[in-house]
């Protein structure tokens, strides 16, 4: 477990939330293998580093524990508008249609204005281990 404390955060919705036990559920049934997020949440922006290919982090839990690890296999940033039905349909939370996928976002990013022209980094991982 020592490793454990040397791995980036892996964070989806926020702790404490029926979202985030949704969301880390469906990761570790295999049903979420993307998540999206704001560009202007990363690096220069914020001291948070854009997640890199390869990378391996610790997915945090419902009261923030340590769940699994995951590791990032794909990074894409596109604008909003772009975002396709694939993509929607791998973060595992039921959309089926892109314009789903978007009102859901619009809804958790509430404090942001969302355009066609938003930047969002799409990333894709894989569960390594369970803990």
């Amino acid at each position: 477990m020592e490793e454990i404390g040397r791995l980036r955060r892996f964070e989806l919705g926020y702790a404490g939330t029926p979202l985030r036990r949704q969301l880390v559920a469906a990761v570790l049934t295999g049903d979420k293998t993307a998540t999206a997020s704001l560009l202007s949440d990363y690096e220069p922006a914020t001291a948070e580093p854009l997640p890199l290919v390869g990378a391996q982090e610790v997915m945090v839990g419902d009261a923030d524990e340590p769940v699994a690890i995951v590791e990032t296999t794909d990074v894409q940033i596109v604008a909003a508008g772009d975002v396709d039905l694939a993509f929607a349909r791998d973060e595992g939370e039921g959309f089926e249609t892109v314009a789903d996928w978007r009102a859901a976002h619009e809804r958790f990013w509430a404090d942001q204005l969302i355009t066609d022209e938003t930047p969002i980094v799409c990333q894709r991982f894989r569960v390594v281990r369970r803990l």
